[in-house]
């Protein structure tokens, strides 16, 4: 009978334990293995996401760089600019340096010239006092009395003198008033409460003081001028009438009363007329508010513009005769700006005054 084998109960003790020792070895390299796997992935995303930061800083540093040097360069040429000023201040401080030496150079004249200054006044009130007395002298010898505030034309450099004297008013529908839209409204008044408009009355007031200072061995002219240019003064032919005892001066006058502002304005009709005076006249008194409207022709349309009215200005003047001083009182108008300096202009260019007198004149 064979013998039965005898198991080792310490033999498969052994082997469950190098099996167990084994298993638990595997499973904590798989452990290992697997945070290491996951620690290399994190340590991947971030060296990725510092890679990216970097390049971000790396470009925007480059366009850093790029803005910077533009800088750089506007402020060498600001740089420049600025070394080139200094040159030119200094070459003009310079020339302030000797226009400062000339003037010191000057001071001891310029105190003598204040002392002939002060002579010169005292002499010139003398001349004043005098000339009060020759006005005084001459006031009864007028052929028209003004009843105003008294002889003006020595404050506002507008005398009253000559052989040949023509006074032209103009009479268009701006001279009712100094705003278009009170023109407009009283442009559809009566007559009467057209001719009593303040701007008129103030017009017919300074005809009144021009004819009040007429030398009485003159002989004169009274134009009224609109769209068309007419003497006031009875059966003159439109030419040159004594002054005489002041009969006619008066009866234009009377006429020039009663006229009614209307119409446009063409001052190239009146200084056609005035070129057909003979002899040419000494003086012109030109009593106005703005610049024409109006050519030799009738205009088209019923607006017109700044530049127009000035185009239509230069036209009248070249048909004025040389030599022939315009003296120009202009009562301003509203919406016409360049009235003022180009009837300025005229009266200085042909040796006459110009004069915007305010609303209490004459």
């Amino acid at each position: 009978m064979a013998r039965r084998r005898r198991l080792s109960v310490f033999s498969l003790s052994f082997l469950d334990v190098m099996s167990c020792g084994f298993g638990a070895v595997v499973l904590i390299f798989l452990i290992i293995n697997h945070a290491t796997d996951e620690q290399a992935k994190l340590l991947t995303r971030d060296d990725l996401a510092e890679i990216r930061l970097l390049d971000y800083q790396a470009q925007t540093g480059q366009q850093d760089l790029f803005e910077w040097r533009e800088r750089l360069e506007d402020l060498a040429r600001r740089l420049s600019d600025s070394q080139r000023k200094l040159l030119s201040t200094e070459a003009d401080l310079r020339q302030a340096r000797k226009a400062l030496d000339k003037v010191d150079a000057a001071s001891t004249a310029q105190q003598a010239s204040m002392h002939k200054l002060s002579s010169d006044v005292q002499s010139r009130e003398q001349e004043v006092a005098r000339l009060r007395q020759i006005k005084e002298a001459n006031e009864g010898g007028r052929a028209r009395a003004f009843a105003g505030e008294g002889d003006r034309q020595y404050l506002t450099g507008l005398k009253v003198g000559g052989r040949n004297i023509l006074i032209a008013i103009d009479v268009s529908a701006s001279m009712l008033d100094e705003t278009i839209v009170n023109i407009l409204r009283r442009r559809n008044m009566s007559e009467q409460r057209q001719r009593q408009a303040p701007k008129w009355r103030r017009a017919v007031r300074t005809a009144e003081w021009l004819a009040a200072q007429l030398p009485l061995d003159a002989d004169f002219q009274l134009f009224a001028f609109n769209d068309e240019t007419v003497s006031l003064v009875p059966d003159s032919n439109d030419q040159w009438t004594p002054l005489g005892e002041g009969r006619n001066l008066s009866a234009a006058i009377d006429q020039l009363s009663g006229l009614t502002p209307a119409g446009g304005t063409s001052l190239a009709k009146l200084t056609a007329k005035l070129a057909a005076l003979n002899p040419l006249p000494d003086n012109v008194y030109l009593v106005t508010d703005s610049l024409p409207t109006q050519g030799v022709r009738r205009p088209r349309r019923a607006t017109i513009s700044g530049s127009d009215r000035l185009k239509l200005f230069g036209e009248a003047l070249h048909k004025l005769p040389p030599q022939v001083p315009v003296n120009v009182i202009l009562f301003p108008m509203e919406g016409d700006p360049l009235a003022s300096a180009a009837f300025w202009n005229l009266a200085r260019t042909s040796g006459g005054a110009y004069m915007a007198p305010s609303k209490d004149w004459p």
